[in-house]
């Protein structure tokens, strides 16, 4: 992977990070984020409280914070489901920076994280994707969330890399904020309850001459927490689902539906295979094969980035649990109704 190489250094940068009940970790993101090694007076850290019951409010406004770091609430006027994206754009309303900055309150960052992340950003791109990465521990279940979790992110940097962008993720990415309004925010879709990411990427691309770029320098990596249980696993995919069909390129669309019929076609050709013809078998054979070998060469391109390397020992069990996952997790998910950050959410 090339590293980016930027003469970005003039423009103050404004880091927005939304948080709903992060008790356990806000004050581990604060540490990271305030221990940058970027100039001080060339950046801010805007904290948005969304809302939260817990104390984790209450833990950023007892901790002495640096000059450059803002805590704020979220007023109590909002639409219906916008949820983060009211937070993120309340923050950038009362943001001072040309350059915009996003991550989540449940993550940490290496000491190098901004500066290797505005790398990418020169005059000519108006939007840049940063590596995200699932922090393991023991347990198989965290293991195999890391593996699967890194193809996707290194799907999105390789649909970046051919400038056809089309999934990142809102803890570790780049606009410039003029963008942001020439291409009206989130405004046409403040009623998904995601989308603070992938959507506004994809229209920077449609509607501007700006470049989208991924960033694959290891400084620039974002680690946060797997999921704890299955159920939030579930959740978390099933949000992440609901915002397909609501992607504006129509093209982009047919080929998620696509991708998921491929993954409906895979049981069908098991159960064709039982009940018909061994022939289906084949059919189903060939297909996984394809699927593996394909996904294999996009998590080897990215095992030094991601630290694979132990992992990759569990990449068929992750393949084949992949399949049952999106199946239903896509459906779901296109239907509506799920629990984010101990809210219930519908369509």
């Amino acid at each position: 992977m090339k590293h980016c190489k930027s003469e970005n250094g003039n423009e103050f940068v404004s880091i927005i990070v939304p948080f709903r009940n992060e008790s356990e970790n806000i004050l581990a993101c604060l540490k990271s984020l305030s221990g940058q090694n970027y100039p001080k007076n060339k950046f801010e850290i805007i904290f948005v409280n969304d809302s939260s019951d817990d104390d984790s409010l209450q833990k950023l406004l007892n901790t002495g914070k640096e000059e450059n770091v803002i805590v704020l609430n979220i007023p109590d006027e909002f639409i219906e489901n916008s949820n983060k994206k009211r937070a993120v754009k309340f923050g950038i309303e009362k943001s001072m920076g040309e350059i915009i900055v996003t991550t989540d309150a449940d993550c940490v960052h290496s000491k190098n994280w901004l500066y290797s992340l505005l790398q990418c950003m020169d005059k000519q791109t108006g939007f840049v994707s940063g590596p995200v990465v699932f922090e393991e521990d023991s347990s198989l279940f965290s293991k195999l969330q890391k593996l699967e979790f890194a193809g996707l992110v290194l799907t999105g940097a390789g649909l970046i890399g051919i400038n056809k962008p089309a999934i990142c993720n809102a803890a570790n990415i780049a606009y410039r904020k003029k963008i942001f309004y020439e291409v009206n925010g989130f405004n046409d879709k403040n009623k998904l309850s995601s989308g603070d990411d992938e959507i506004l990427m994809q229209k920077i691309w449609g509607k501007t001459k700006y470049k989208i770029k991924f960033c694959p320098d290891k400084e620039a990596l974002v680690k946060t927490s797997s999921n704890k249980s299955l159920s939030q696993f579930y959740h978390q995919r099933k949000r992440w689902a609901s915002k397909g069909l609501f992607y504006g390129s129509k093209l982009l669309v047919l080929k998620l539906i696509a991708i998921y019929l491929f993954y409906i076609g895979l049981i069908l050709q098991l159960a064709l295979g039982i009940k018909s013809s061994n022939n289906f078998f084949i059919l189903f054979f060939i297909s996984i094969c394809l699927k593996f070998i394909l996904e294999y060469k996009i998590l080897k391109r990215g095992k030094e980035l991601f630290s694979l390397k132990s992992l990759m020992k569990f990449f068929t069990f992750a393949e084949i649990l992949q399949i049952p996952y999106i199946i239903i997790a896509g459906f779901t998910g296109i239907m509506g109704n799920f629990e984010w950050k101990q809210r219930k959410i519908k369509r």
